[in-house]
């Protein structure tokens, strides 16, 4: 027998392709199916011995059923679990500023004014799981993707501007003092404000985080910022400090403890489904990305050091440049297709972008990609919300759910290392300039120079509206009264050092007493040590809640009395 010449081990042309459609006599396109093509024709009784007689194991439609089941979640993000997204496009406009863009960048996501790029966005809450509310106190992720010509670039930040920490080795305490007591599964301010109290760089994200600026109104009406700082590079191989906002057209709105309280009592989802009734409703939100440029260096004139991400940069000496549009206006088909499954990366970038030595960009950007392989697998980079939109070769080869071989079209298969003179990949040509940074010293563990922490915490307590200020004061008061004396002594220092004013409404709020010299006057509370294997005190509340211990109570005195059956 003559061997088709269109055969080719189990292909067949014209049959078997991912788009194959041939159905099965009786099937029409509504048709339940197995994963494995099978038509269903019982899908509302399992096979049994008799009508009251045990299961049998050969139930296979059944067993496909369940076992998929039991297996269709993957671990949720160990942070920012709770989140949402959806598609849209990046339109540039070809300048920063009023200059061409080409000047500080050769990325070409940025270049040709009027070009679009396709984008994915997820917005998030921090802590808490993914089916938590919407309306806690908690930083707010924006990660946004970009599907680009050079292959994609993940832009991963938070909706407020500065961040906790400095160093990536604290991240792991940071993130354990602000998730659940692993004893009582409760977040506990007594555990945030002990970490914080040792913590002074935190005072500046403290600020934001407790006043209104921690709650936003929805994802909409929200900023967004890459945080880190990062480097441009154009054609000649110079650099350039550079660091991202998205700066929402609709404007910006945020929402008092009380306001989220009464909120949260009606919907607990409330900003994902604002977002996707307004995509639906053909509203489509929209952000201007914005830039600020430094020239690459230490800049020791500033007070600060512009690698430290507890700092903003000073817009009236690094003012914000217009680089272009993002406009959302699709809803994705299958939530967890696209969005539970999509990963960001802070080391995904694209040509004319490079690292600084922000110390907590280079820890996000191995930890990152590393939570993804271990959520969702190693071919994470083959699921469809993930691939990039171009051409993909690569030398990788296996591994669980191995999708596709990203093999290049001329690629002798049996070569999947580099270099060969079979017929492999090579390497792609050198056709611009790197940027090369010179960098000699030491090897340490040291703290940077110009640490600063308190300075810019002040300034914005004191841009604060007097109702942003209120609100902010009865925040932390709240959250400060489980806690020791001791840690609520060293929070109203810092806070003091911040702004005396700052300092004395916390501690006024705390009972506490002031020295003529303004200082705390330590004398008048006992100092209250912990016991082995305890917290001092009561269980405590989650972050900013003003009657969370009394709801406990409330809950038993509220409830009305049934009988069992």
């Amino acid at each position: 027998m003559k061997k088709n010449e269109h055969e080719h081990g189990t292909h067949v042309e014209g049959a078997g392709g991912e788009m194959d459609q041939r159905f099965t006599e009786g099937e029409s396109e509504e048709t339940l199916t197995t994963s494995q093509g099978h038509p269903v024709r019982n899908n509302q009784q399992t096979r049994t011995v008799g009508k009251r007689g045990p299961a049998t194991l050969e139930n296979y439609e059944f067993i496909e059923k369940i076992s998929h089941f039991d297996r269709e979640r993957v671990p949720e993000r160990v942070v920012h679990a709770r989140g949402t997204g959806a598609h849209g496009y990046f339109e540039t406009y070809g300048k920063a500023g009023d200059e061409p863009v080409e000047n500080y960048t050769r990325a070409k996501v940025f270049s040709g004014e009027g070009k679009k790029t396709p984008v994915l966005v997820r917005f998030s809450t921090v802590i808490h799981g993914k089916d938590s509310p919407e309306t806690l106190r908690d930083p707010r992720g924006f990660a946004v993707k970009f599907y680009t010509e050079d292959g994609n670039w993940d832009l991963v930040g938070n909706n407020l501007k500065v961040f906790f920490i400095r160093d990536a080795i604290k991240f792991p305490d940071l993130i354990h003092a602000l998730k659940p007591d692993p004893v009582t599964n409760i977040q506990d301010n007594r555990r945030i404000f002990d970490f914080m109290s040792h913590t002074p760089e935190a005072m500046h994200m403290l600020t934001f985080l407790y006043s209104p600026w921690g709650i936003p109104a929805n994802y909409r009406l929200m900023q967004g910022s890459g945080v880190n700082t990062y480097k441009w590079v154009n054609e000649h191989g110079d650099a350039w400090l550079v660091k991202y906002h998205w700066e929402p057209v609709q404007g910006i709105k945020n929402l008092t403890q009380e306001e989220a309280d009464e909120l949260q009592g009606k919907n607990f989802s409330h900003a994902t489904q604002d977002l996707y009734e307004s995509i639906e409703e053909g509203n489509y939100p929209e952000w201007e990305l914005c830039v600020q440029l430094m020239e690459d260096g230490e800049h020791k004139e500033l007070d600060f050091d512009p690698l430290d991400d507890t700092k903003l940069w000073p817009e009236e000496q690094f003012p914000f440049l217009k680089v272009g549009r993002m406009v959302l206006n699709k809803n994705p088909e299958n939530h967890f297709a696209e969005i539970e499954q999509a990963a960001f990366g802070t080391g995904v970038l694209v040509d004319g972008m490079d690292f600084s030595d922000d110390k907590m960009l280079q820890g996000r950007t191995f930890s990152y990609s590393d939570t993804q392989r271990y959520r969702i697998g190693a071919n994470y980079l083959q699921l469809p919300t993930n691939s990039p939109k171009k051409h993909v070769a690569t030398n990788q080869r296996d591994g669980n759910m191995t999708y596709h071989v990203d093999q290049g079209p001329n690629q002798n298969p049996h070569v999947n290392y580099e270099p060969s003179s079979y017929n492999g990949l090579e390497e792609s040509e050198q056709v611009v300039d790197y940027h090369q940074p010179y960098v000699e010293g030491k090897l340490q563990r040291s703290e940077i120079d110009r640490t600063n922490d308190y300075k810019q915490a002040g300034e914005r307590y004191r841009t604060f509206e007097d109702w942003e200020r209120n609100d902010l004061i009865t925040n932390l008061v709240n959250s400060l009264k489980p806690c020791t004396p001791e840690i609520q002594h060293k929070m109203v220092e810092m806070f003091w050092k911040c702004d005396a004013d700052y300092g004395r409404r916390v501690g006024e709020g705390l009972g506490m007493k002031f020295k003529e010299d303004g200082t705390v006057d330590t004398e008048f509370a006992a100092e209250i040590t912990p016991t082995k294997g305890k917290l001092p005190g009561s269980v405590g509340s989650p972050a900013g809640k003003t009657e969370a211990a009394d709801a406990v109570q409330e809950a038993e005195d509220k409830g009305h009395d049934a009988k069992p059956y």
